[in-house]
């Protein structure tokens, strides 16, 4: 092997100090005065360089971009177009309060981006239009209140979504459609109240799904149950009260967390239906009793620590359930009574779980009550406030004051408190300044307190108010100003009272409402100064409240309606006058109201939006031809069960229908209904449709009825007579129709079998 001589190094091939050479004049010829570029790797960083805008001198080679903390106000249409090569960009803390449609348009290579601690308020269906590569997105600490349908249709190769702490309040229908290769989506630290059925619909590869801190007050069993791939659920710090029976409906769940809730019931079925169920917490719950569980025989762990459990004979059951079912491992312990305070329940034999308590247990229990540093409603250790007679949960920010039977709005409350449940109370009316310093309450329940006032300014300082609700009162007037010092309230529940105007601009005082609860209150008719203010109103709720006439304005300045819902109402007449500028509809319920035909065009105004229309229930007995014009396309359920209907318009133009009702109508199984007979046979859609006319098919489905002697009938083999079930309905189908026809017959046979058929 050659040596070298002491002291001589080797020199670098020279094309490689050419490379080198140039990639250095590359990076100081074109890099931001404000950035620091290291073209070798393609990384540009601008952190914290007081950037109003993208620098657009950027490398075109560049892979990595960071510009943290900057003050940029709105990223445009395009703005990266320069840099397509770009893999990862990190917009955190800019400040950015806009992204146009588009913005990140010819970044098809993008992995990751992160768009945390920003002001973002809407997320526009093109917003992230281009990014077809994109495994990462990060959109947590924004301002998030609304995501346009459509936003995520282009993320196809999405695993992570972050939405962490924004505004969201409600999840619509399809809202995450596109996501095809979701993993773990995070929607925690939001204000979600209402998720929609199909909110979760089409995410067949999510694996875990965080909604921890919201404010779902029920379980939203029917969206669950589409996420047949979720292994890790998370529900923890969510004001819900119960698990009904079979309640959750996940396949695939493994890991169930619901820490830190009101639950207080939970049914021994809830979990039959998560077959592989392995670990549940309950940690820090109101829970007192509890059932064994049923159909968990996957269940490994459930921790019920710190919540009251009474070990008593009540709990006897559960004890001897993790005695004999040996392989779930239970954390509980006693609440009360006070000689097992702090016991693990599988510490206790069941033969000591009692409710015959003795005399020095009850005296002791008696002594817990009566000290002050126990009563429910006194001061915590540390001092923080909390009135007599309500349970204030400090670390969860919730105050509770329910079923007490207050007649007056008590004060005192944590400052601090973002929920406040006072249902179930006689407070008759509220007061002006009856919440004094809750300036950071979100969620506040009134509902079922036989209230029959609430004096303007009640609910003045109340900054951050979400969701009010007042069902169940006595109410039977507004004033005017009655919600004043409310700007961001967004649901109101003013349902089930004696409400029978509302008076002119009682909503201009709610710029964000979002959602409004009328239903079950005398209203007879709805005028043109009712909805005055209610601009961003998506959401309107009229059921059963006695309505008979809708002036052709009256909604007009709710343009951006989504859903109306007149059902049990006393309409002669679908409103197509009112209806005219509702052009985003997508639901219209007028079930249960006594129109008896519906014309040509009256839906044409929601062309293109409408997707669920229920005319059910109303004794319906003619719908036009034209009638569903505009909308057939796009409808995606049409009810029109319990009707007296004979005959309906063609159904072939109805190409994305999910559902359909026609049950429990007279239809009159004659040539004009053969298009009927011909639709139903080639969907397949359940559609239960029952021949009423002519008496010979009476109780036959309308999908096997023979339409004899129609002109381009039926083919051979579904004619004939049906065979009848004893309840004088069909059970034949053409296939069965087919296997009973014999191979060989005479035609002396074949008469037989006709005149019998006679």
């Amino acid at each position: 092997m050659p040596s070298r001589c002491p002291g001589q190094s080797r020199a670098p091939p020279l094309w490689t100090l050419t490379a080198i050479l140039a990639a250095l004049a590359v990076g100081t010829a074109g890099c931001p005065p404000d950035c620091i570029c290291d073209n070798l790797h393609g990384v540009v960083t601008c952190i914290r360089r007081r950037l109003t805008d993208i620098p657009i001198t950027i490398p075109e080679a560049t892979r990595e971009l960071d510009i943290r903390g900057n003050n940029i106000d709105t990223i445009a249409t395009g703005a990266f177009l320069p840099i397509p090569y770009l893999t990862h960009l990190n917009l955190q803390k800019c400040n950015i309060n806009h992204l146009h449609e588009g913005a990140f348009r010819g970044l098809g290579r993008l992995i990751s981006l992160n768009l945390g601690f920003n002001n973002v308020e809407l997320i526009y269906q093109e917003t992230f239009d281009g990014l077809y590569s994109l495994e990462q997105l990060i959109l947590n600490n924004n301002k998030i209140e609304e995501i346009k349908p459509g936003a995520f249709t282009q993320l196809g190769f999405l695993n992570f979504l972050n939405l962490d702490q924004n505004f969201l309040v409600y999840l619509p229908p399809l809202l995450f459609q596109g996501l095809q290769q979701i993993k773990y989506m995070r929607l925690s630290k939001n204000m979600i109240n209402y998720i929609a059925d199909e909110a979760f619909a089409g995410l067949w590869t999510l694996k875990r799904l965080n909604l921890d801190s919201n404010e779902l007050q029920y379980l939203p069993s029917e969206a669950l149950s589409r996420l047949t791939t979720v292994v890790r659920l998370d529900l923890s710090r969510n004001p819900m009260t119960s698990l009904g029976e079979e309640s959750l409906r996940m396949s695939s769940l493994k890991h169930l967390t619901m820490d830190d809730t009101f639950l207080q019931d939970m049914a021994a079925t809830a979990f039959v239906h998560s077959p592989v169920l392995s670990m549940v917490y309950l940690r820090n719950s109101q829970l007192q009793v509890v059932e064994p569980p049923v159909g968990v025989e996957a269940l490994r762990m459930i921790n019920l620590t710190g919540s009251p459990i009474q070990c008593n004979c009540f709990m006897r059951p559960f004890r001897e359930w993790m005695a004999n079912y040996t392989r779930p491992r239970a954390q509980v312990y006693c609440s009360r009574p006070g000689p097992y305070h702090g016991e693990r329940l599988d510490s206790l034999h069941p033969v000591r779980l009692r409710c015959d308590l003795r005399p020095s247990d009850i005296e002791e229990e008696q002594e817990e009550e009566v000290d002050p540093a126990n009563r429910p409603g006194s001061a915590n250790q540390d001092g923080r406030p909390c009135p007599d007679h309500c349970d204030c949960k400090h670390e969860l920010r919730h105050a509770s004051c329910e079923g007490k039977r207050l007649r007056k709005i008590p004060k005192g409350f944590p400052p601090d408190a973002h929920l406040l449940d006072m249902r179930y109370n006689e407070f008759h009316s509220v007061p002006r300044g009856s919440f004094p310093d809750m300036k950071q309450l979100v969620s506040l329940h009134l509902q079922n307190c036989r209230i029959n006032d609430v004096h303007a300014g009640a609910f003045r300082g109340m900054e951050k108010l979400v969701y009010l609700y007042l069902s169940f009162n006595e109410m039977s007037r507004l004033q005017a100003d009655i919600f004043e010092g409310l700007p961001d309230l967004t649901y109101l529940y003013l349902d089930h009272n004696k409400l029978s105007m509302i008076p002119k601009g009682t909503f201009g005082l709610l710029p964000h409402l979002f959602a409004l609860h009328l239903e079950y209150n005398p209203i007879p008719q709805l005028t043109d100064e009712n909805m005055q203010g209610a601009e961003k109103l998506r959401q309107l709720h009229l059921t059963g409240a006695n309505l008979t006439y809708i002036s052709p304005t009256a909604l007009q300045p709710m343009a951006q309606l989504q859903k109306l819902f007149l059902d049990e109402n006393k309409l002669t007449a679908v409103p197509a006058a009112a209806l005219v500028t509702m052009s985003s509809l997508d639901e219209l319920k007028l079930s249960a109201n006594p129109i008896k035909q519906i014309e040509s065009g009256v839906f044409l105004p929601m062309a293109g939006s409408l997707q669920h229309l229920w005319l059910n229930d109303m004794g319906l007995e003619k719908i036009s031809d034209g009638a569903f014009d505009g909308v057939s396309a796009g409808l995606q359920s049409l009810y029109l069960g319990n009707n007296r209907l004979s005959y309906v318009p063609s159904l072939d133009n109805f190409r994305n229908l999910h559902t359909i009702d026609l049950s429990h109508n007279p239809w009159d199984c004659d040539c004009p209904l053969l298009h009927l007979r011909r639709w139903l046979e080639s969907t397949n859609l359940k559609v239960r449709a029952v021949c009423d006319f002519p008496s010979n098919v009476a109780g036959v489905s309308v999908k096997v009825a023979p339409f004899k002697n129609c002109k381009g009938g039926p083919p051979e083999k579904a004619r004939g007579s049906p065979k009848k079930t004893k309840a004088g309905r069909t059970g034949v189908t053409r296939k069965t129709i087919k296997r009973q026809k014999p191979k060989r017959s005479s035609s002396r046979a074949k008469r037989n079998r006709k005149s019998k058929a006679q």
